[in-house]
């Protein structure tokens, strides 16, 4: 359980950071990303938005918003009927600790999945960008991993 839990916090620190460093563009125009785009948003930060700071071509926000959109399409959903179990055995009159265990290890899984499915979406994001801006994306994500250290 250590294990799984240590790979779910990793995974969203890492993940998260990459949310965090989410996208508007740093053009004179008028057409820079809004933070209430819908298709923008993740699940996991919901107004964050992706690769803040990059200097974005239209094309390249267009790929990425169809890459999120789809991404919603095809995302597992969360599992009502497992936190229910949850629910049920944390509201029990006995502690299983053991039933709570498998439950939470269950969930863990399912949470795993949808990690991977976000990274997957997100490495696709990353590898529409040009050297230059992935640069940029990891001056930014180093910014932020110093930020977090110091919090800690």
């Amino acid at each position: 359980m250590h294990k799984v839990t240590g790979l779910v916090i990793a995974s969203m620190l890492t993940l998260g950071s990459g949310v965090v460093l989410a996208a508007e563009t740093n053009t004179e125009s008028d057409n820079a990303w809004h933070h209430d785009d819908p298709a923008l948003k993740s699940g996991y930060v919901q107004n964050e938005l992706m690769f803040d700071g990059v200097n974005l071509t239209e094309e390249q926000r267009q790929q990425m918003r169809d890459l999120m959109h789809q991404a919603r399409r095809d995302s597992p959903r969360i599992n009502v009927a497992e936190m229910e179990a949850m629910h049920k055995l944390v509201t029990a009159e006995n502690f299983d600790e053991s039933a709570i265990r498998a439950q939470a290890e269950k969930m863990a899984q399912e949470q795993v999945n949808r990690q991977v499915e976000m990274a997957k979406v997100r490495n696709q994001m990353y590898n529409l960008l040009t050297d230059d801006q992935k640069a940029v994306l990891i001056q930014k994500h180093e910014q932020r991993m110093q930020q977090l250290l110091k919090m800690q």
